[in-house]
């Protein structure tokens, strides 16, 4: 295996295979060594951490990590009229989420309530949206099959 010597992110690489980590941009591997991974998680198993009731009811929104000035807090937003349930839950949901990482990661939450959203109106724009901008700019591509493929895409995404 060769050294080479990369001046725009590393100071020093291998080639051949490497790990993933060392493939990462400089400012990625700072996110991540900020507990980054900590929130990606946390929205991955968020229906297990919370339960089947108050996942559709809230969701979080960001984690502040803790330092010398402040304690670790997990930002959760709530729809308008279930604040109390999550409150009474805020003690659980804190240990559940310690002891799936093993330690103490979450120290409080705080909840942010928000308006529901009508999905029918939501549903509407997001399939006019489709036909009026995106069909226009498939026309005018001369080749047939990613056009047809653009098409069937663009199908699917209806049905959803």
């Amino acid at each position: 295996m060769e050294f080479k010597h990369n001046t725009k992110q590393r100071t020093k690489t291998i080639q051949g295979l490497r790990s993933f980590k060392d493939t990462l941009p400089k400012k990625i591997k700072k996110i991540l060594n900020k507990k980054g991974h900590i929130y990606s998680e946390t929205l991955e198993n968020w229906r297990y951490i919370v339960g089947n009731e108050l996942f559709d009811v809230c969701y979080p929104k960001s984690f502040k990590n803790s330092n010398k000035l402040r304690v670790s807090c997990l930002n959760v937003m709530v729809k308008r009229g279930h604040e109390v349930d999550v409150e009474y839950s805020k003690k659980s949901i804190i240990n559940k989420m310690n002891s799936f990482f093993g330690y103490n990661v979450v120290e409080k939450i705080k909840l942010i309530s928000f308006e529901r959203e009508h999905k029918k109106t939501k549903e509407n724009n997001s399939s006019d949206v489709t036909k009026n901008q995106h069909i226009n700019k498939i026309l005018t591509i001369k080749n047939d099959k990613i056009k047809n493929s653009l098409f069937e895409l663009n199908r699917l995404y209806k049905k959803k």
